[in-house]
């Protein structure tokens, strides 16, 4: 059975759609939740027990906010979930926000997991990181500076994974495929049948929920998964499996 009892985790993205659910789930299972995300009122849930506010674009912020961390007792477990986009295609995308998107997605989780690594080394026990990425990261999916962004954030995970395990330290990562939440309200605004394509180029027939998406990471993140370092999981209903629509295309009408 999965559990975190005594466990300090950390999670940034804490206010999202995934970040929510998985603060809730950690605490349920004995964690004690440090929620980091940006500044607002959603850090507010009883079950946290920590909050530190501060932007993954600010380097100021984010080393401000790790030293904090730190002197409330570092923790065994970061998870790095905070994600967000907005050009969805190279027609929208600036120069401007290719750095945007970059600190928020990558170099920001970089600066601050980096910054947490010399005072969990000294801990013992169950430690490590999880970072959430996404199936951009192998395969272009539209949003050219957040894809490359979880790319990297890829190889990031795998750098710690190799040069950490003699610190007892493992690094894993889980990449979901589409997830209805906050990322998805300006698309359907814009168009409300746009789920509905989406959702037929799975395998399943749907997108992923965040459920599913906490279930992987909370399974990496355990010491259920103790012998497991330097790899990804991918939660995708399917996607990465095939091309759907290039069988649509070759189906005999």
């Amino acid at each position: 059975m999965i559990n975190f009892d005594g466990a300090r985790v950390l999670v940034t993205g804490a206010a999202g759609g995934i970040g929510s659910v998985l603060t809730t789930r950690l605490a349920a299972l004995g964690a004690t939740v440090i929620a980091c995300d940006m500044e607002g009122p959603d850090l507010q849930a009883s079950h946290i027990a920590e909050r530190h506010a501060f932007d993954l674009r600010d380097k100021a912020s984010i080393d401000a906010a790790a030293q904090a961390v730190i002197a409330s007792g570092p923790p065994s477990i970061v998870i790095s979930n905070a994600g967000w986009t907005r050009q969805d295609t190279f027609d929208l995308t600036t120069p401007e926000g290719i750095t945007a998107e970059m600190d928020a997605n990558f170099t920001g989780a970089a600066r601050f997991t980096h910054a947490l690594l010399p005072a969990m080394r000294s801990l013992g026990g169950n430690r490590g990181f999880v970072f959430v990425a996404s199936v951009n990261a192998l395969t272009h999916h539209g949003n050219p500076a957040y894809s490359a962004a979880k790319a990297a954030l890829l190889a990031w995970m795998r750098g710690l994974a190799v040069e950490e395990g003699k610190h007892g330290l493992r690094a894993n990562a889980v990449i979901p495929a589409s997830v209805r939440t906050n990322a998805w309200v300006y698309r359907l605004a814009a168009d409300p049948t746009v789920m509905d394509r989406v959702s037929a180029l799975y395998p399943l027939g749907r997108i992923v929920t965040p459920d599913e998406v906490v279930n992987a990471i909370l399974f990496l993140a355990s010491s259920a998964a103790s012998g497991i370092t330097g790899t990804s999981l991918t939660v995708d209903c399917g996607l990465m499996a095939g091309n759907m629509p290039f069988l649509e295309a070759i189906r005999p009408r």
